[in-house]
């Protein structure tokens, strides 16, 4: 077999991680190091996850050729018989009666051309030999690595700097890592002179590579059985409650309730960073050497923030001039404040259309037409058209309870088959891990395709349970996968640096579930090219001994706390609210909760209702040619009105911007040029698509000038 297979999952493989990348990331707007970085870590680590079980089938042939060469050099060794004069054979330790004449021994061995057997191990469809998977591996390994603990985290504090050049930038990137590095180099010197003490142990790069590879390793098992402790009982516990909807929008309403306090707080830290930043702004002259400076950070606020900023009347004496050192501290504020806005209303948006879409299925149950009828119009899509609104009644009133439930019971069978082989994988003989069960009945029959969909599965569900846990537990709040294109760099970088750091070790314990490392049962066996690359965390005698075997058990203790829920009640206790039944604090909550969705539920629908209103108005725009000289005209002769109305010190862009933005206040052409308000504006723009404002603009100021 060539490396056909192998290239193919390669190259699928950078083309499922540049489709996640595209989805949740915004390579328009992000910087083009973030972006590259973060697809790499991406595509290292589904790489691991996708080839790794190529390696495990690739393993299995090997030892099932090992044990033919064995069992057949068993059956052929040398022996030695006595040849009486009869004829008769006899063995060398059988005992003959002498007849007539002494017998002569004559040495016979078995035959040294005998004929040759074929090993009955069949080729794996997908075999790769050793030197190309290990190539593979050194790459992969090495890249990561270097990625999740030097090159990303200089990377994440440089987008967050202050600074306004590339020098500065990175001096400050560094500086806010010199404690990070310098904590994680104090461990290291102290390991290394732990090792160098050792009888029998050389510090020289072998050693050194192993001894930074197991450090890593051995930090990320650490949290992963912590995270795997929460996510093997939440993960199968969140579908069966997905599939109760009543259980389900009380959870949102009082998810709605907490976000909307977060996001109240956002808004009043971004307002007052906006305020220093206009009274900056009007400090620095235009002459000012400093005046680029506040035209950069002013260049990060989105342009209704600006409009806001300009509007808002401000009493008492002029703010002194601020210092590079000031506008430096400033910068970052804006770039952090920004990303917390941007982050509560992208869960905001989020979090709303599915309480709605939950509230819309709760309300279709009730009708018995068969027709699902949702309450707020939806962009046209190719799934509205292959799914009609009768199978989609079906799917989501009818069938999709019972598909969770049965999802929900799949996914904690996997835990507990999980759980109980953290327990056992140590042990070979019985084999009692249930996955090492599997992948041997399965070496059994030569069933290289089994092997392979095993180990993909089991390693994709504790992929799906480590990473669930990451963006789900409130602590990390501040981090979140937003899909279209909406997650912000800083969470992007976070993601990539944790599926470098927690990928390698979650598959060094999977490979010791199914009885591939030899050093952990303790017996000689083949290993896969990827332990070969990354050796083993068995460097120190307490984790090779101690940690690496009972750590793992601890599982079970993690597992049977959140099942009893006892982080969240102490998280309550604490005086951070979590959603624990029918508590009363709880229940305040989801009230609260239901009516923010409310209030958003009404005015998605007046907005529904002014789209549809402007529909005819933008026929006639269409039929009448956008790029007509009349259009052109008539958009140079509202934005002459528009200049009439404001006041004379607002500037030509400022005009042709409340133009924009006004012009989707309403489609009356009397109102067009009067709604200039700030509330309206703020309230509306989000809401609206960039190509979709600019349609409405050329259709609105077209009507009002041209009738």
């Amino acid at each position: 077999m060539g490396v056909g297979p192998l290239a193919v999952e390669i190259a699928a493989t950078f083309c499922v991680a540049a489709a996640i990348l595209y989805r949740y990331g915004d390579w328009r707007n992000h910087q083009v190091f973030v972006t590259v970085s973060v697809l790499i870590a991406w595509y290292f680590s589904l790489i691991i996850i996708f080839v790794l079980p190529m390696d495990v089938s690739r393993t299995a042939y090997n030892q099932c050729l090992r044990e033919h060469q064995a069992a057949l050099a068993t059956t052929t060794t040398p022996t030695s018989a006595v040849m009486p004069t009869n004829g008769t054979l006899l063995s060398e330790n059988a005992t003959s009666v002498a007849t007539t004449a002494a017998p002569t021994v004559v040495p016979t061995t078995a035959p040294t051309a005998a004929p040759t057997v074929a090993p009955p191990c069949e080729l794996p469809w997908s075999y790769v030999s050793a030197e190309v998977m290990r190539d593979l591996w050194r790459i992969v390994y090495w890249t990561s690595q270097a990625l999740t603990w030097l090159i990303m985290p200089i990377t994440q504090s440089y987008t967050q700097a202050g600074d306004f050049n590339f020098k500065g930038k990175l001096r400050t990137a560094l500086v806010d890592n010199a404690i990070y590095y310098g904590s994680y180099l104090v461990i290291a010197v102290v390991l290394l002179i732990y090792i160098s003490m050792q009888p029998g142990v050389s510090v020289d790069w072998p050693h050194l590579k192993l001894i930074a590879s197991s450090a890593s390793n051995t930090w990320g098992l650490f949290l992963l059985v912590l995270l795997l402790g929460f996510s093997l009982v939440e993960v199968p516990r969140a579908l069966w409650h997905a599939a109760q909807r009543g259980w389900s929008l009380r959870h949102g309403y009082f998810r709605a309730a907490k976000l909307s306090a977060e996001r109240s707080e956002a808004e009043e830290a971004l307002d007052d960073v906006l305020d220093s930043l206009q009274l900056a702004a009007e400090a620095i002259s235009a002459a000012h050497p400093l005046r680029p400076c506040v035209d950069t950070v002013l260049s990060k606020v989105p342009a209704p923030l600006q409009e806001r900023m300009r509007r808002r009347q401000r009493a008492g004496d002029a703010a002194p001039v601020p210092t590079q050192k000031s506008l430096v501290a400033l910068h970052r504020q804006v770039i952090r404040a920004l990303q917390q806005h941007h982050r509560t209303e992208a869960q905001w948006g989020l979090l709303v259309a599915e309480v709605i879409e939950l509230e819309d299925v709760a309300e279709n149950q009730r009708h018995r037409d068969g027709y699902f009828k949702p309450s707020l119009p939806r962009p046209p899509s190719w799934t509205s058209v292959l799914v009609g609104p009768r199978l989609e009644w079906y799917w989501r009133c009818r069938l999709r309870g019972y598909a969770l439930r049965c999802l929900a019971v799949v996914c904690g069978l996997t835990s507990a088959m999980v759980v109980w082989s953290e327990l056992t994988f140590f042990n070979k003989s019985p084999t009692l891990s249930l996955f090492a069960v599997f992948i041997n009945a399965a070496k059994a029959n030569y069933d290289y395709f089994a092997i392979e969909a095993v180990s993909c599965l089991t390693i994709a569900y504790l992929c799906v349970c480590t990473y669930y846990t990451i963006f789900k537990i409130r602590v990390l709040n501040f981090y979140y996968l937003a899909p279209n294109h909406q997650t912000d760099q800083h969470s992007l970088i976070f993601s990539g640096m944790l599926l470098c750091r927690l990928t390698p070790p979650l598959c060094l314990n999977f490979l010791g579930m199914i009885h591939m490392d030899s050093h952990i049962i303790e017996d000689r066996v083949d290993e896969t090219a990827y332990t070969q690359i990354m050796g083993h965390m068995d460097v120190l005698s307490i984790l090779s001994d101690g940690f690496n075997i009972y750590f793992p058990m601890c599982v079970v203790a993690f597992c049977l706390a959140t099942w009893l829920s006892l982080g969240a009640r102490l998280l309550s206790f604490l005086g951070f609210q979590q959603f624990i039944g029918q508590d009363e604090i709880t229940t305040d909550l989801v009230e609260e909760g239901r009516e923010l969705v409310r209030r958003e539920h009404r005015r998605c629908q007046r907005q529904g209702r002014a789209g549809d209103e402007r529909a005819p108005a933008a026929a006639a725009g269409r039929a009448a040619g956008w790029g007509s000289e009349a259009y052109r005209a008539a958009k140079l002769r509202a934005e002459e009105r528009l200049r009439g109305l404001l006041p004379r010190s607002e500037s030509a862009e400022v005009i042709t911007t409340t133009v924009r933005h006004t012009a989707i206040s309403s489609h009356r052409p009397t109102q067009i040029l009067t709604h200039t308000s700030t509330e309206i504006l703020t309230a509306q723009i989000p809401s609206l698509s960039s190509a979709h404002i600019e349609h409405i603009v050329y259709v609105d100021v077209l009507s009002s000038c041209c009738r």
